[in-house]
């Protein structure tokens, strides 16, 4: 009896020890061929005028009423918008989407653009800068700007517009009158240069879960309001050499940009 008790002992014995070698051995498996899932990000810029669309069948027959209560019609409207970055709510990197796009509202093949990199699925913040911050606003690099005469005057600090909006304003009488709404480095009257930019950081959270397309709306209108109201029989032109007008766009321009439509397809 004592024989077969102690039998049972070792073969107890050895089961537990076949047990515990077999736990000390083990490994978790980890696949090999799990990657991220990584998308890159479509923008689609809209524009209107407190809520009329303003696009390329339109923008030079519409009439438009400012705050100040002018009437106007735009000829052109060209504006840059850069650095354009997502930064992730879970991880806080920043992913650099775009270094600039020139959005020019006679060429609807400019309201679009796709980002320059694939940035994983989650949850983000954007952020970008309106016209090109000190870094990026250097003189004549830029190949393509140079081709659209983009260029800001040397003699008022180099670099390139933010904006041009041009037209006419008091269309609804006899004597309408053009304005050149141009918007750029500031000189002030020391005859320094003061970077004019705006760089926005919006709320919004935006989820990025497949074919992610955001929506930058920009009211046109905000130009002209908020917090300076802005009277054209005063500021009409020229403007790039008028450091005041030059800050009351900065200002101005604050407000104007919203985030639309986010849609995952």
């Amino acid at each position: 009896m004592k024989l077969i008790k102690f039998f049972a002992f070792i073969f107890i014995g050895l089961g537990v020890l076949s047990c515990a070698e077999d736990n000390d051995d083990a490994t978790p498996f980890v696949p090999t061929n799990v990657t991220t899932p990584m998308t890159s990000v479509d923008f689609k810029l809209s524009n209107d005028f407190d809520g009329t669309l303003v696009d390329n069948t339109n923008f030079t027959t519409l009439t438009l009423t400012n705050e100040n209560g002018e009437v106007l019609r735009a000829e052109r409207i060209r504006y840059l918008i850069s650095k354009l970055e997502l930064t992730s709510v879970e991880t806080g990197t920043v992913y650099k989407l775009k270094d600039y796009n020139l959005l020019d509202i006679s060429d609807e093949t400019t309201y679009n653009f796709t980002s320059d990199i694939q940035i994983p699925l989650g949850n983000y913040k954007l952020s970008m800068v309106w016209g090109f911050n000190e870094e990026d606003n250097v003189d004549g690099v830029y190949v393509d700007l140079n081709a659209a005469s983009w260029g800001w005057p040397q003699g008022l600090g180099g670099g390139y517009h933010f904006l041009q909006f041009d037209g006419k304003y008091n269309v609804d009488t006899a004597s309408p009158m053009p304005f050149n709404f141009h918007n750029g480095t500031a000189k002030n009257a020391a005859g320094e240069f003061e970077q004019n930019f705006v760089t926005f950081a919006f709320d919004t959270d935006i989820l990025i879960a497949g074919n992610t397309e955001i929506e930058l709306k920009m009211n046109i209108a905000e130009l002209f309001r908020n917090p300076n109201t802005w009277d054209l029989n005063v500021l009409d032109t020229p403007l790039m050499p008028n450091y005041t007008a030059q800050k009351m766009m900065q200002q101005n321009v604050a407000s104007v940009f919203s985030i639309g439509t986010i849609s995952n397809n």
